[in-house]
């Protein structure tokens, strides 16, 4: 059944425009997007199969095309629209940092970059470039891994660091086991390129891990 067809108090979107859209749950939020059901199911009971098949709304936003159309009703359009309203929401919050802002609070950083980072199955290693007044000039993805690691240069990033004429950097990956605390080699690696970075008097402010939470070595005595 179509939600123009239900009831008008029991329309997520109703509810969304009368109460904002805190006061929808998270089925009702996905049944705005997925818009329909199937045959004898409404939007909503399919955004709950969907909560109940994948565990959480985060694993829904995650999961591939091939994982969504297993379930009765999803298909390439609605998984395009899931994809895209998750990407705004990392779009959004990131906005300001992406705008020439001076970093001045840790936290706004930390949550940006768990936003941007935690949700691949591969490591990530990032790079924020910053100017002389700490204000962002741009986010370089700047190395892939595996599951399991992911291969650092530092003269790849001194590299990107000059040609994007920063003053400072802050870099970032993410551990896709959830686990935010840092090995060894996540050591080793925030030291040489501490140590190439100052070899062209650029700073590194901060390695950040992001997993289920976020560590960062500056607040660990690490850096």
């Amino acid at each position: 059944m179509s939600i123009s067809n239900w009831p008008l108090a029991e329309r997520p979107r109703e509810k969304l425009l009368q109460l904002g859209a805190a006061s929808l749950s998270d089925a009702e939020l996905l049944a705005i997007f997925l818009r329909s059901g199937t045959p004898g199911t409404t939007a909503v009971d399919l955004a709950r199969r969907l909560l109940d098949q994948f565990g959480s709304l985060r694993a829904v936003m995650r999961a591939d095309l091939a994982s969504l159309r297993r379930m009765p009703g999803i298909g390439e359009a609605k998984y395009a629209l899931l994809q895209a309203s998750a990407e705004i929401g990392r779009r959004q919050l990131g906005e300001s940092l992406l705008r020439g802002d001076c970093l001045t609070r840790p936290a706004q950083t930390r949550t940006w970059l768990r936003a941007r980072l935690r949700d691949f199955d591969y490591e990530v290693f990032a790079c924020l470039m910053l100017d002389n007044r700490n204000r962002v000039i741009a986010f370089r993805e700047m190395f892939r891994g595996t599951i399991d690691g992911a291969s650092v240069y530092p003269r790849e990033v001194v590299r990107q660091a000059l040609a994007d004429n920063a003053a400072a950097v802050i870099i970032a990956h993410n551990h896709p086991s959830g686990v935010a605390e840092p090995s060894q080699a996540d050591i080793r690696i925030t030291e040489r390129l501490k140590q190439a970075l100052a070899l062209v008097d650029i700073r590194l402010l901060d390695h950040v891990i992001v997993g289920d939470g976020v560590t960062c070595l500056s607040e660990q005595g690490l850096l």
